[in-house]
This record gives C-alpha cells, sequence and structure tokens, in this order.
C-alpha cells in the first residue's frame, strides 16, 4: 500500500501524446489521409507568432474530430493538440500509459478520497507553458449545467485567468470540419434527424461520409484570436473573468458561424416561408394597403397581384442543382474551352471578408455562360453560389426552373408603370440580404455587344443601398470581377446586332442550335477579382450614416460607387494576345502588312502595358511569341486576316496578310477587349500630334486631354479622383521609355518627338479613330434633320442608314464606326450638350470643326 501511495499523480486521459509509430496511429493516418487540408489553412498556423500558447477551439465536442486534428497536424509538422481541455483519452492511450493512469488516480484517490482534477493541479497549466497545445470544445452536451450547476471549471475561464499571469500571449484558434457544402435548412430533414446534421453529423453519418466521398470533407481555419488582446479590449477589460470568458465563448461562436455560412450559405427556407415573410412586413402591408385603395380594388386583389410577383421573380436554391450544373459546366470547359485562369490570391481574401458580411458581386457581362463560370469558381472553392439577378428573358422553359434552382431571380427590363412590382422585387432584395445571402448583378445591366465594358446601370444598385438602408445586415462587401475570354461564344450574334439586326429572343430553339459551338475551341477563360470594397469602409469615409443621407446624397453615393466598381473592373481586367494583336491589325493604317511589321506594332503597345503594370494574360507572361503566333492563327483559320502572298523582297520569304473588310467589325470587338487599358496613352498621343509641333511642354495637351475624356464620357469611365496632368505624365514617362518622346536637356517640361516616335503616336491614338467617325455620322445626322422632323424610337436607324451612305461615299473608312451602341452613346453625348437638330448652328459647328481636326490627324 505504501508504494502505491508514493509517486507522482501527474498522468490524466487529458493528455494523449503525440507518437511516430505504432498500429493506432498508422491507421488514423490512413483514415484521415484523404480530407482536405489547403495550404492556406495550413499558413494560418504556421503564421501563429513564435512563443504564443496555442488552443484550438471547435463547436461541438467530437472525438472523431480530435483524432483527425491530432492526427492531420503531426503529419503536416503543426502544433499537435496533446492536451484535451474536458477531453478524456483512455483506450487509444498506451498500455504503459494507462496503467499509468489509473495507478495515478487510485493513488490521489487514495490520499485525498477525491478524483484529481488537472485543472486545480496546475497540469494544464504547466503542459500548456511547456509548449504543448490544447483543444477545446466550445459547445457541449450538458455544458451549460456541468460548469454552472456542477460548478466543474470553464476551460475559457480557466485561460483567461492563465493569460493575465502570463507574458506571451495565449491563442484561441477556432476551427471547423465540414462533412459537406449543403446549407442548413430551417425544417430539419429525416435524415438530420436520425444521423445528425452535415454541421454536427452523428457517428454513423461519419462513417457513411468517411467511406462515400472522404475527398468532401475538408478542414477551415478562422482567424486566430489573440486572449491577451480580447481581454484588453475596452469593453472587457474592466469585467470578471466569468464574464470575459461568456464575451469569448460568444466570440468563437459567432465567428465560427460565421465562416461556416461563408462557405454553405444562410439557413435555407421553404419558399413559402419566405414568401409570407415578404408579404406579411409591415413596410409591404402598408404599401399594399395604399396600393388598393389609390386604384379601388379589393385588398385580396392587391396581395394576389403581390404574390404573383413573388412568383415571377424568386429563385428556389437547391444544392443538388448546383451540384449537378457544376458537374455540367465542369465539362462544358473541358469540352470547349483550354482552361480557367483565376486569381486566387485575391478569392482568398474575399472569401475571408464574406465573414464580415454578404458579398455583392459586381462582374462585367461578356456572355450568358459568365454566371454559370463565376457560380462554379467560387462552388470548387468552397464558397455558396450567389442568388443573380437575371434578365426575366431568360425565365423560358426548360432553362428558367434550372436557372432559379442554382440561385437566379428575374428581373424586368424596365419597372415604367409596375410600381407595386418594383416595391415587391425591392422586398425581396431586402430579404436576400437580411437572410445573408450573396448576391451577383451585372452593372452593365446586359452583356457588352461591342468588346468594351460599358458605363454603369444604377437601378439594382440603388435598391441594394435603399435596402441596406433599412438595417437587414452588419456591412455589403461589394466585388468588382472582370470576366474574360479569348473568344467569346456570342460573336456572330453580337455582329449582327451591332450592325442593326433584331436580337433574337432566348428560346428552347436556341439551345438546341447551340450544340453547334460544342465543336469548336474558345481559348481560355480569364477570371480575376478585385479586392472587396465594403460599404462601411465607404461611408465611413465619407463621413455621413447611410441612414442619415437625404436622398439626394444616396444617389449621389449610388452614382460615384456604381463608376468606382467599373473602374475596379477595369484595373483588373486582362489583357490577352487576341486583344492585342486586334488592336495592332486595325490600328496599323495598313490594308497589307507582313508579320514582322504586325509584331513590331504589337510590340509597342505591350511595352507600354508593361510599363503601366497592366493585368497580362497568363499565356503572354509564359511565352508571348507563341501566345501571339497562337492568336494569328486563329484569326487566319476565322478568316479575320487572309494571307495573300509572300514577301519575297526580304532575305526571308515572309508571308503578307490582309485585312478581310467584313470581318472588321469582329477584329473590333476584339480591339474592344483591351481598349480601356490603352485610352489614357490614345488620348495623350491625339492630345500630342494636335500640337502639330515637334516640341511641347506637357502643360500644352492638358486642355486637349481633358476634351476627349470629355467627349468621350459614354464611351470611357475613368477614375475622377486622378487629374488630367497625372494621366499626362504617366503617360509621357511610358513614351520617353520606348524613345517616342525625349525630353529636352534644357527647357523643364519640354519634350520633342523623335523620329520614329510620330507613327507610333499614330498607333496609340488609332484606337479612337473608330469612335470619332461613328460621332460624325451622328453629327451628320442632326445636320441633315431639324428637331423632332423624326421620333426617337427611329433616330437610331436613320443614323444607321446615313452611316452606310456616307461609307459608301469614302467620307469614312471604317465599316466598324457603323456601330449602333456607339450610334446611342454620340447621340446621348450630342444632346446633352445642346444639339438636337439641324437648327443648333453653333454647337455643331463646334463639334464638326473638332471631329474633322481629330480625323484628319487619325488618317494614314
Amino acid at each position: 500500500m505504501n508504494r502505491l501511495l508514493q509517486g507522482t499523480s501527474d498522468h490524466y486521459g487529458c493528455f494523449f501524446p503525440k507518437r511516430s509509430g505504432g498500429f493506432y496511429s498508422g491507421l488514423l493516418q490512413v483514415i484521415f489521409s484523404r480530407i482536405r487540408m489547403s495550404d492556406r489553412q495550413i499558413d494560418v498556423l504556421r503564421n501563429i507568432p513564435e512563443g504564443a500558447v496555442i488552443v484550438y477551439a471547435h463547436k461541438y465536442k467530437s472525438y472523431f474530430d480530435y483524432l483527425f486534428y491530432h492526427t492531420r497536424y503531426a503529419k503536416e509538422g503543426l502544433p499537435v493538440p496533446e492536451i484535451g481541455l474536458d477531453y478524456r483519452f483512455l483506450l487509444l492511450q498506451p498500455m504503459s500509459r494507462i496503467f499509468r493512469i489509473v495507478l495515478a488516480h487510485t493513488r490521489y484517490f487514495l490520499q485525498k478520497l477525491a478524483v484529481q482534477n488537472p485543472y486545480d493541479s496546475g497540469y494544464i497549466r504547466r503542459e500548456l507553458i511547456n509548449g504543448r497545445s490544447g483543444l477545446l470544445a466550445l459547445v457541449e452536451k450538458g455544458g451549460f449545467y456541468l460548469r454552472f450547476v456542477k460548478s466543474n471549471p470553464d476551460p475559457l475561464r480557466y485561460l483567461i485567468e492563465m493569460q493575465k499571469t502570463l507574458d506571451r500571449p495565449i491563442v484561441m484558434v477556432p476551427q471547423l470540419l465540414f462533412f459537406g457544402k449543403k446549407p442548413p435548412r430551417s425544417t430539419p430533414s429525416l435524415m438530420d434527424m436520425l444521423f445528425g446534421s452535415e454541421e454536427n453529423p452523428g457517428k454513423s453519418r461519419r462513417i457513411f461520409a468517411m467511406l462515400k466521398r472522404p475527398e468532401s470533407i475538408f478542414l477551415e481555419i478562422s482567424e486566430p484570436v489573440n486572449l491577451m488582446n480580447f481581454i484588453a479590449l475596452p469593453e472587457y477589460r474592466d469585467l470578471s473573468s466569468g464574464k470575459q470568458a461568456l464575451a469569448l465563448r460568444r466570440r468563437l461562436l459567432s465567428q465560427i458561424n460565421r465562416h461556416r455560412q461563408s462557405i454553405t450559405g444562410p439557413v435555407l427556407k421553404s419558399t413559402d416561408e419566405l414568401k409570407e415573410n415578404i408579404l406579411t412586413n409591415d413596410r409591404l402591408r402598408s404599401f399594399i394597403e395604399h396600393y388598393a385603395e389609390t386604384r379601388k380594388m379589393s385588398l385580396p386583389k392587391a396581395y394576389r397581384e403581390a404574390d404573383g410577383y413573388i412568383d415571377e421573380i424568386m429563385a428556389k436554391y437547391n444544392i443538388n442543382m448546383i451540384r449537378i450544373s457544376a458537374v455540367a459546366v465542369r465539362w462544358l470547359i473541358h469540352v470547349m474551352f483550354d482552361g480557367v485562369s483565376v486569381n486566387m490570391d485575391v478569392l482568398n481574401r474575399i472569401k475571408d471578408m464574406s465573414r464580415k458580411g454578404p458579398l455583392v458581386l459586381v462582374p462585367c457581362h461578356k456572355s450568358h455562360i459568365d454566371y454559370l463560370i463565376l457560380s462554379y469558381i467560387l462552388f470548387q472553392n468552397d464558397m455558396p453560389c450567389p442568388h443573380i439577378a437575371a434578365g426575366k428573358n431568360l425565365s423560358f422553359w426548360p432553362l428558367g426552373p434550372i436557372f432559379r434552382s442554382g440561385g437566379a431571380f428575374f428581373i424586368r427590363r424596365t419597372f415604367k408603370g409596375a410600381v407595386l412590382y418594383s416595391k415587391v422585387f425591392s422586398e425581396y432584395v431586402h430579404k436576400l440580404l437580411e437572410e445573408g445571402f450573396n448576391i451577383e448583378f451585372f452593372i452593365e445591366g446586359g452583356r457588352s455587344r461591342t468588346g468594351k465594358l460599358l458605363q454603369p446601370k444604377l437601378g439594382l444598385l440603388s435598391i441594394l443601398l435603399s435596402a441596406f438602408r433599412e438595417g437587414p445586415g452588419d456591412d455589403l462587401i461589394f466585388v468588382p470581377v472582370f470576366i474574360g475570354y479569348d473568344r467569346v461564344l456570342e460573336e456572330s450574334a453580337y455582329l449582327h446586332e451591332l450592325e442593326g439586326g433584331e436580337k433574337k429572343p432566348e428560346s428552347l430553339i436556341q439551345i438546341i442550335k447551340a450544340r453547334k459551338f460544342l465543336a469548336r475551341r474558345y481559348g481560355r477563360i480569364y477570371i480575376r477579382f478585385h479586392d472587396g470594397i465594403s460599404l462601411n469602409d465607404l461611408l465611413a469615409h465619407q463621413g455621413t450614416p447611410i441612414r442619415e443621407m437625404t436622398i439626394k446624397a444616396q444617389n449621389q453615393l449610388c452614382r460615384q460607387l456604381g463608376y468606382q466598381l467599373v473602374n475596379a473592373i477595369d484595373k483588373v481586367s486582362v489583357i490577352t494576345p487576341h486583344a492585342v494583336l486586334a488592336g495592332a491589325i486595325l490600328n496599323g493604317g495598313r490594308q497589307r502588312f507582313s508579320k514582322s511589321h504586325l509584331m513590331e506594332d504589337v510590340q509597342t503597345y505591350m511595352n507600354y502595358l508593361i510599363s503601366q503594370k497592366m493585368v497580362l494574360a497568363d499565356t503572354l507572361l509564359v511565352d508571348p511569341t507563341h501566345a501571339f503566333d497562337y492568336a494569328l492563327d486563329a484569326y487566319v483559320q476565322r478568316k479575320f486576316i487572309e494571307p495573300v502572298s509572300e514577301d519575297t523582297d526580304a532575305s526571308s520569304p515572309e508571308m503578307v496578310y490582309a485585312i478581310n473588310a467584313s470581318k472588321r467589325p469582329a477584329l473590333e470587338y476584339y480591339k474592344n477587349n483591351c481598349v480601356s487599358a490603352l485610352v489614357p496613352a490614345a488620348f495623350t498621343a491625339l492630345s500630342i500630334l494636335d500640337k502639330d509641333a515637334f516640341q511641347f511642354s506637357g502643360s500644352d495637351i492638358y486642355g486637349g486631354f481633358r476634351f476627349l475624356q470629355e467627349f468621350f464620357i459614354n464611351e470611357f469611365s475613368h477614375d475622377s479622383d486622378k487629374t488630367a496632368e497625372f494621366y499626362v505624365h504617366k503617360n509621357i514617362k511610358a513614351f520617353i521609355d520606348d524613345a517616342i518622346l525625349s525630353p529636352h536637356p534644357i527647357l523643364p517640361d519640354t519634350y520633342n518627338l523623335t523620329s520614329a516616335g510620330y507613327r507610333k503616336l499614330k498607333l496609340f491614338s488609332g484606337f479612337l479613330t473608330t469612335y470619332f467617325e461613328s460621332y460624325w455620322v451622328t453629327l451628320n445626322f442632326f445636320v441633315r434633320y431639324p428637331k423632332n422632323f423624326i421620333e426617337a424610337k427611329d433616330r437610331i436607324k436613320k443614323v444607321q442608314s446615313m452611316g452606310h451612305r456616307l461609307y459608301k461615299k469614302k467620307e469614312i473608312e471604317r465599316p466598324e464606326a457603323i456601330s449602333i451602341i456607339n450610334f446611342k452613346n454620340a447621340v446621348d453625348y450630342f444632346s446633352a450638350h445642346g444639339i438636337h437638330g439641324s437648327e443648333d448652328e453653333e454647337p455643331i459647328g463646334f463639334f464638326m470643326d473638332r471631329i474633322r481636326r481629330y480625323l484628319d490627324l487619325l488618317r494614314p
């Protein structure tokens, strides 16, 4: 007995040692080897400050989870949770440790007639201080009873009191083990009731998941919480340790729940429940009552009308359909494209930001497959598919129901005269934000038929801001997204519409005809995310909370944010080899050209793009020569350009190409894919040419740059925070680096045009030729017809007819200038500047002179 009573009692079941071998260890490594654990998650742990005490935290107590962390962290060389706070391991311990634990507990009981406790003995404190890591569960069955009724030690309170005596931090690391990405439902399914939810599965469900699809299980590590910093926060530092522990538990649980929601999405309610929530909220009820009263209709009839509008609008989010769609999109990418390029570093930052509030994804719109590709990329990277604002034209059978299942909600092109519809739509958007769903909408309103980014349409953005004003969430994170293609699927349809053809409505027949696309290859897809823009940060910068803004101030905010989003998309737009090559072909001033001359022009553009640190396609970064050869071959195969002969004058024969005049509009589309990156250079170059001198000062061209910037306000957006002087000097520096200009050796801010520089300036300014010709056609229309002589609905057709006449008379040289989009923008511009018909002679004369002069400068 005396021998039994002697010896240490420091042996506890909460200590599960890291060991390098053994049958159980090897078996666990095999079991857990296929669970996904990304390098990004590993980096979070490796970036914890050296010397910190590490305690992992997960939501529900689970020995399965503990064994996973213990096994995989050891394999990855990470801090292993060897101390289980409120965990007890016995059967998996080595026999020698089991014996020592039983002996120690027996010895302690015989000496003290009590059960030994690793908290009271200081064992946990000593082990953590000595470098071991711990793990605790935030939610435990009967946890409240154990802590508050039986007065068991609270691990969080224990750690807070321990932190107060240490001069190094205790770092809490929240972590989540996902058994699927299915969003939770407001009403549990029979499977959930019998076997547990995906968030907290029972033993049977865990085993089934491991056997069926272990790769669908993955680990996420949330942002670590430094306890030293936490208890020093003003709102917590004067509280007792017990209240600090309660606050810490709430903080960790909230962080874990937000992290989970950022991956699975919010709780899914039934369509009936959502509909009832929308129709019975006080705002909509008051509006419907007033609507029924003013239109002399019964209240039930008004409610039936509102109910019908919700059915017309509402998405029917279905995770099973999303999974099926993901398989289909993966196949589509494999069959039709050469892969997808994504800036994963920024996407990961956005994923982190999504824990602060719903994301509002704002992509550019070039193709009908934009939303399919973007949703696929998000889903593949463990983010929920957003609810997508789609045009009502896409609600046709059978795609309409499929799109609804994927998160699409449908919006009419115009709300004109539909006051109740408008209100119902606004309340639906408000409900989406209130529930925490991510939303996606296209800031351009529709697909760009010109290849460049269109000016922002602010209607839906205004609805989002108004909804946020009502307070449905903590923050909104706007995410500008560029989506681009080497070759766009709708190429021929866009050209048909630009030339005045009617847009064909989407239908089942079009889907059947779309099978022909599967036989073609369309190059690469490029997706670039801009860093998220927090609405709270934007409002803080402005200094006025949105709830205190006047309607006028909110409208100004909407306009400012709309252009900020468009500019952000421009900043991350990917420059493709097809775009640069198209620009060189059309702007080179030659109907026929050799490959060497073409590549010289391409290199001029590339020098500028590299100097401005523009985002280049990965093919241009890896092997630009091959990338341009590939694009050139693609244009030859599609008969955009045609080989006509070999240049036999050269020492080695070289192919000469001619532009196919009928394909110039197609080349113009791809040229416009990079136009936003080169427009500042084009404005600067044309302003220099306008001085008609080989020597000039920077200040001489500020006025010309400002005029061009304002003249093409409907074509190209620009950062309003940057002045004309900024852009001019930035471009002059780039021109000096490329030997287009040389600085004067004595005179400040004075530059000389080099012998090679003149042609290069025309090469840059050539990006504007098409637009000047379009505006020249439009101005000639106003010269010919008096105000109100032609109805507004027929105006563009008349302008287009005039464009064809001027092209035949060779007053314009580019058939691509006959573009209804350009004509509409030009009509809007001239109308805003006082030109409505032939009687407006003075402004017409002014613009006639300016455009004629610029076109003379641009002609070869």
